[in-house]
């Protein structure tokens, strides 16, 4: 197939965004597979204060060599490297919605997304919530959060909410939403063959039949027994503690987790600059970076690009092996 088409999204202005993206323009065979969407004035100023080339070419032009950089433009108020000023909010939305109607329109095959500063976001007046959210919204689709790295995929059932709201939120119709998106995934945009999820259970021990806690057995277990009836070959609930074994990991192409915190310690301490933020249940491929904004080093030169050029990687890849549905 021809190469993959991929919008990526600059971010905060004020993060390190601008920098990834002018480390980027040094390596044009994945340069060539980008179309930044941004502002142009922040990625030359990023360019200048870490010390390498930068020629933005036109959003339609091919790459050619080293420092080169298709970008569409999409100009800021202000331009300060540190400090995200909500007064760019705009500009910062508009090049997200921007790379989503482009993938919506088949123009791009895939997105990958920079980090976002969501206070500054709020100071604005957005009511923004996440990146995720907002992909799900205009795709008008359930999706499912998943952390990856090369050798371990950990899916969630909730995201970002306090642990004294987790046990209400895990419902069965929400596990079972997760493990179907989470299920076709590994299918159509993995390629994955009769893929194996583990399925972690909510308390310590996985509820230690009934002795510390009954969600494994009034939500989790039902849900799986009804899934498993399908043919989906799902393992659990087992405890979080023991679920990450190398002898479990083996035999396993994903793990499903009950809450953020439960399976992305393991993940990320294994290697944050080979992880990167995954979201399942959309039309295209959507992979993001595994940090934030980075505001105290932003525009310092040391910033590592290495989970931003996975990302690419990861959304590329995505884009080549993606089976298509219906």
């Amino acid at each position: 197939m021809s190469s993959p088409r991929l919008a990526v999204v600059l971010g905060e202005p004020g993060g390190i965004g601008a920098e990834l993206c002018a480390y980027l323009a040094q390596d044009p065979e994945r340069a060539r597979l980008c179309t930044i969407f941004g502002s142009t004035e922040v990625i030359q100023a990023a360019a200048r204060a870490i010390g390498v080339a930068l020629d933005i070419v036109e959003a339609d032009a091919g790459i050619e060599r080293a420092g080169q950089l298709r970008v569409i433009d999409f100009p800021v108020v202000s331009q300060r490297f540190g400090v995200a000023d909500p007064r760019n909010a705009d500009a910062v939305m508009a090049a997200l919605h921007s790379g989503i109607d482009g993938c919506l329109a088949g123009a791009f095959d895939g997105i990958v997304t920079g980090p976002i500063q969501k206070s500054s976001l709020h100071a604005a007046g957005y009511n923004y919530t996440g990146t995720t959210e907002v992909l799900a919204s205009r795709c008008d689709t359930d999706v499912v959060m998943m952390l990856a790295r090369d050798d371990l995929r950990v899916a969630l059932v909730t995201t970002h909410l306090p642990l004294r709201n987790v046990p209400d939120a895990v419902t069965p119709a929400l596990l079972e939403r997760t493990l179907r998106i989470t299920h076709a995934a590994l299918e159509t945009q993995f390629a994955l063959a009769d893929p194996q999820i583990v399925v972690l259970g909510l308390n310590p021990h996985a509820g230690e039949d009934g002795v510390l806690g009954h969600e494994e057995h009034e939500v989790i277990a039902p849900v799986l027994a009804l899934l498993r009836a399908e043919g989906m070959r799902l393992v659990g609930p087992l405890p979080a503690d023991t679920a990450f074994l190398p002898s479990i990991r083996a035999t396993s192409d994903a793990v499903v987790a009950m809450y953020h915190d439960q399976g992305l310690p393991v993940l990320k301490s294994e290697g944050l600059d080979r992880a990167v933020n995954i979201t399942l249940g959309l039309p295209f491929p959507r992979v993001a970076v595994d940090h934030g904004t980075a505001l105290d080093i932003a525009g310092q030169g040391v910033a590592s690009p290495d989970s931003f050029l996975r990302a690419i990687d990861v959304c590329a890849s995505l884009v080549q092996q993606r089976i298509p549905t219906g």
